[in-house]
């Protein structure tokens, strides 16, 4: 499974990054506004800065809405690097943008997916990525983690090229339960990948480990 990270803060990229795991960074612009990230120019040089620090993909969102704005915006954004995957929104001309961009050659990341039918129309108009945002689901009493179990069966039965991105993911618990059902890639904050290297037991061998080596210098 891929980890990605979910901000548009650089310090924590690159401290994932460092980490060794990171494959990819998703952001949208609520996360650039979080970083005081404002105005078409400061945000496109955003993206650049993010793609020179990771080697992976690099989610970047369209705003508009109309499949004309949409066409401009994804091709702007697609030039600034290689690394640039065009974030669409699950919408009708969203689907119509996603089978555009695939037949030029231009990857997209289908965002804000809360059904199967959704994740189905995805894969069929090219999307490389869909991602349904399990953390969002489980805010209003849903089953986040069973969406995604559903959307990789039928990948899965039709051999869809498109990866699953677990999306919202909000803590360590989701990525260990997203990577058990065969989510390809899940996104969330550093915290939660940080939270894999946590047990109380490691701590309290390696503690024991140290006190013992000090014992016999």
């Amino acid at each position: 499974m891929k980890f990605f990270i979910d901000t548009a803060n650089l310090a924590q990229i690159k401290e994932a990054q460092e980490l060794g795991v990171l494959d990819g960074v998703t952001t949208n612009p609520s996360l650039m506004a979080k970083e005081g990230i404002t105005g078409r120019n400061n945000i496109l040089k955003h993206y650049v800065d993010i793609c020179n620090i990771v080697d992976g993909d690099v989610s970047a969102e369209v705003i508009s809405t109309d499949f004309k704005g949409m066409i401009k915006e994804g091709e702007e954004l697609a030039e600034l690097h290689e690394q640039i995957v065009v974030k669409v929104p699950m919408i009708k001309d969203g689907v119509k943008a996603i089978k555009y961009f695939a037949d030029k050659g231009i990857r997209t990341n289908c965002t804000l997916v809360f059904s199967c039918g959704q994740a189905l129309l995805a894969a069929k108009a090219g999307a490389a990525y869909v991602s349904p945002f399990i953390g969002r689901l489980d805010d209003i009493s849903t089953d986040g983690l069973n969406l995604i179990s559903e959307i990789r069966h039928i990948y899965d039965n039709y051999e869809f090229e498109t990866q699953i991105l677990a999306a919202s993911v909000r803590h360590t618990m989701h990525v260990i339960d997203c990577a058990k059902i065969g989510a390809d890639v899940m996104t969330g904050p550093l915290s939660a990948i940080e939270g894999l290297l946590k047990h109380p037991l490691t701590d309290s061998g390696l503690a024991k480990f140290l006190e013992d080596y000090k014992k016999g210098n």
